[in-house]
């Protein structure tokens, strides 16, 4: 394999534990997309002054009702991806690991989610799970950025590869019933992912993944959003409606387009 030193490391990390974390690869990127959050939060709600940053969306919880959390976090979705100045620097935040990992010719999700969980708070729960299960293709990867620190459940959960191929032994029996059955069947084996803001999570999304209550006593803010070669097979989310080509290469284009003469 005709690779560096570098992507090398990058591949056995990524391999050996099911994701990688890492600096982020653009600072500017991360000051633009914060930039836009501090923008969109403070017209939705009506002017707030918000200073520093992280400071207030670790409080939001003392900020926005709970009540109104999924109404205005949906507000904050739409307003962000409206920008068009947001999927180009959140793919500079990844740039060099997706090349690495996934290839240099990619596709990205059209548009990258947002997930807000308070302390406490029950209704923003994201059973475990493996995309692949409700029909994301095995070759996406997902790339996870915190907008505050991140730790214990503040965070998610990703069950490393080893003790995965132990569960898809058994996973007929250990699946029935529901998802909690399930997560209490793997959990001594899940890792707890810690990250910081000003790196970026990627990681296999063939792997059980998820949260649980945050007992934190701070809100977690953070994006994410799946990407994948362009040229490796789909599933149900399709390119052109789940997904747009963002780096496709010049000969690429030229092949996609490429009739033969008529005899």
């Amino acid at each position: 394999m005709y690779l560096s030193d570098e992507h090398i490391k990058l591949a056995e990390d990524f391999t050996k534990t099911g994701y990688i974390i890492r600096p982020i690869a653009d600072n500017d990127g991360l000051a633009r997309i914060e930039n836009i959050f501090r923008n969109a939060i403070t017209k939705q709600l009506d002017g707030v002054q918000i200073g520093d940053l992280s400071d207030w969306l670790n409080k939001t919880h003392h900020h926005v009702p709970v009540d109104h959390l999924n109404d205005f976090r949906l507000e904050i979705i739409n307003a962000v991806n409206s920008n068009s100045a947001l999927r180009s620097s959140y793919f500079d935040l990844a740039r060099p690991y997706l090349e690495a990992l996934v290839g240099n010719e990619l596709a990205m999700q059209r548009r990258v989610n947002l997930s807000i969980q308070y302390p406490e708070d029950n209704t923003a729960l994201l059973p475990v799970h493996a995309d692949t299960w409700s029909g994301d293709s095995p070759f996406e990867v997902v790339v996870w950025v915190p907008l505050v620190d991140c730790f214990g459940t503040k965070a998610m959960f990703i069950l490393p590869p080893d003790a995965n191929e132990v569960l898809k032994r058994d996973f007929v029996n250990l699946s029935r019933g529901n998802s909690e059955r399930l997560f209490e069947a793997i959990a001594d084996d899940l890792i707890w992912i810690e990250i910081k803001r000003g790196e970026v999570l990627v990681f296999n999304q063939t792997l059980p993944h998820g949260n649980r209550v945050n007992t934190e006593n701070q809100t977690r803010w953070s994006m994410n959003c799946r990407f994948k070669s362009v040229f490796t097979p789909y599933a149900d989310k399709k390119i052109g409606e789940f997904f747009e080509p963002i780096t496709l290469r010049p000969v690429s284009k030229l092949g996609l387009d490429y009739e033969l003469p008529k005899i």
